[in-house]
């Protein structure tokens, strides 16, 4: 593993996280109180500055902005990250602006319309806390990953920490990276995520390819990001079932 030094991360969020977080090394969670060795959690750990814009702003002046014919949703996207974007070092900071971006996205009015009545409003929590802590997983310009979490391996890290079987945590992950399988939703996505520095983008093809994804800056090179993936990753997920918890245990 790569690591750079770095002091332990922590924050109190608004709504309290699923204990069972616990299971996986270098993260410990105490009701909101979220605490994070990144020694210990991250098997990538090049970077601690994240790109990010005031979660109120985008709230305020983003989210209820329509696209143009002379403006795609990504264009506005792109000129509000260019006009409030800050670099930070504070990794609270980053997890906070997440949970508030997928508690926006995951809220429990999309049930009715999302067309999989085995998913509720329990699975919406799960993509909430899983989501909010893939924010600190990061691309760079030109492709190279330089944060990787466990959490990048949403269906596996979700059957560590949820005790999902294989078929609802590849569902799961297809609600999260899906853009809930509507245009409209999509939209929604690429605009809240400009509070996190960029667009939601996946190295999978499908759930069982399992190459995660993450909130990557616009102009990153997906072509070197989908080659540092196919180098890395069987050994990654491999560590992240390991510390699944059988029926024995």
């Amino acid at each position: 593993m790569t690591t750079i030094d770095t002091a332990t991360i922590t924050v109190e969020l608004t709504d309290a996280f699923d204990p069972r977080w616990n299971r996986l090394p270098g993260i410990q969670v105490d009701g909101r109180r979220i605490t994070i060795d990144p020694a210990e959690y991250f098997f990538r750990f090049e970077s601690s500055t994240w790109l990010v814009a005031d979660w109120e702003l985008v709230k305020a002046q983003l989210l209820d902005v329509d696209e143009s014919t002379e403006s795609a949703v990504e264009q506005l996207a792109l000129n509000f990250i260019k006009n409030h974007g800050e670099s930070t070092s504070d990794a609270a900071r980053v997890l906070a602006t997440a949970s508030g971006v997928y508690s926006y996205l995951f809220r429990e009015e999309h049930l009715a319309g999302l067309g999989l009545p085995q998913i509720t409003a329990d699975h919406l929590r799960m993509l909430r806390e899983a989501a909010t802590l893939m924010a600190l997983n990061k691309v760079e310009l030109d492709g190279h990953i330089s944060n990787v979490g466990p959490c990048w391996f949403f269906p596996a890290a979700t059957s560590v920490v949820f005790d999902l079987d294989d078929e609802t945590g590849g569902m799961l992950d297809e609600v999260y990276h899906g853009g809930w399988f509507n245009e409209h939703r999509r939209i929604e996505s690429i605009k809240a995520h400009a509070a996190l520095g960029g667009r939601l983008v996946h190295g999978c093809q499908s759930v069982p390819d399992q190459s995660g994804g993450v909130v990557a800056p616009y102009g990153a090179s997906m072509a070197n990001f989908r080659d540092d993936l196919a180098e890395s990753t069987a050994g990654w997920i491999e560590q992240v079932y390991a510390h699944r918890v059988t029926a024995a245990e």
